[in-house]
């Protein structure tokens, strides 16, 4: 079953155009993934779109190109795990070449090691890699088979090449890896990089544990200790959800949270989310959706602003709990984009 969205229903015409020239995309490139996180997805392999219903490299910039023609001009890559698509690197170049502000990608980074200096060519300006834990062990159990030092050798090869930004994400459990926060802030801050912290959700297989393993934002910040100093924080701007506390060091350095659970950031979200096979979503937490015409993947502007109209016009207001509400079955954060 579907979960329905209340509606922004004051957000229509000139409003929505308005808005939207400040609007975040984000695109699940492929619903695979070579990963099979708890809070993500069953363990159990559920099938993939087939390649006849997917985007094709061609199609995915003519979507992108209409898309910025309607004001958006940051995108980020998804997926599933958007390295495994095998043209990735070719919609990177294609992407970077319609001159958005901005180009990221979030991945799990388990083929990074290759693809880094190939992705930097092509134009990818800022990375996050998903490192839930640490220790090989551990990291396993919680990704169901991922092998944390190809993650780690894909991190190196990224730092190598001088990405923009690199950020980490890990998704804090009670019981399992909320231990870990301020070895993994150490660890971060040694390379460079921001940690970013997020409160499980109750999207996709997240709505089986979330209730027993949710680590509210305060806990993770008592957790740390003196590492950081303690306040609400401050968001990036047009940077998306996350709010960033600053080292009690004075060294500059940051700590970020996303608290999709205890504190929803639904009035200020910006982002629409494309699936693989031209859906075009409005929230993490439905698989309600338009789909994109012909012309709209034709890149037909006229056809891709009334996709976006709608889509947008069915936003969630800032007083809805869905994230905190739906099933496990409701969302499939692989063909959504997490």
């Amino acid at each position: 079953m579907n979960v329905a969205l209340p509606m922004f229903r004051e957000t229509t015409g000139a409003v929505m155009v308005e808005r939207a020239s400040a609007r975040l995309v984000r695109i699940s490139l492929t619903d695979r993934c070579d990963m099979a996180c708890v809070y993500c997805r069953p363990a159990e392999r559920s099938a993939y779109l087939p390649a006849e219903e997917r985007l094709t490299v061609a199609e995915w910039e003519s979507v992108l190109r209409g898309l910025r023609a309607e004001g958006v001009r940051r995108v980020r890559i998804t997926g599933g795990e958007p390295l495994l698509h095998r043209d990735v690197v070719e919609v990177v170049r294609r992407v970077a070449a319609l001159d958005m502000d901005d180009l990221a990608m979030t991945t799990n980074a388990s083929r990074l090691e290759a693809l880094a200096a190939p992705l930097r060519a092509a134009g990818l300006q800022r990375l996050t890699v998903s490192i839930d834990s640490l220790d090989p062990a551990r990291f396993a159990s919680i990704t169901r088979g991922g092998e944390l030092p190809a993650v780690l050798a894909g991190l190196d090869a990224a730092l190598a090449q001088g990405f923009e930004e690199v950020k980490t994400n890990t998704v804090v459990l009670r019981g399992i890896n909320d231990d870990e926060l301020p070895a993994l802030v150490r660890w971060a801050w040694s390379l460079g990089v921001t940690p970013r912290f997020i409160e499980v959700m109750g999207v996709g297989e997240g709505g089986n544990i979330w209730r027993e393993r949710l680590v509210s934002r305060d806990e993770m910040i008592a957790t740390l200790g003196g590492l950081v100093v303690a306040g609400d924080g401050a968001r990036d701007d047009d940077r998306g959800p996350a709010r960033y506390l600053r080292a009690a060091d004075g060294s500059g350095r940051r700590v970020g949270f996303i608290t999709g659970s205890t504190d929803t950031y639904c009035a200020g979200c910006d982002r629409l989310r494309v699936t693989s096979d031209g859906t075009v979503r409005p929230c993490l937490a439905t698989e309600e959706g338009v789909e994109l015409t012909e012309e709209g993947k034709a890149g037909v502007p006229g056809a891709v602003a009334a996709t976006l109209r709608e889509a947008w016009e069915m936003k969630p207001d800032a007083s809805w709990k869905g994230c905190t509400e739906v099933t496990a079955r409701a969302v499939s954060m692989l063909k959504t984009g997490g």
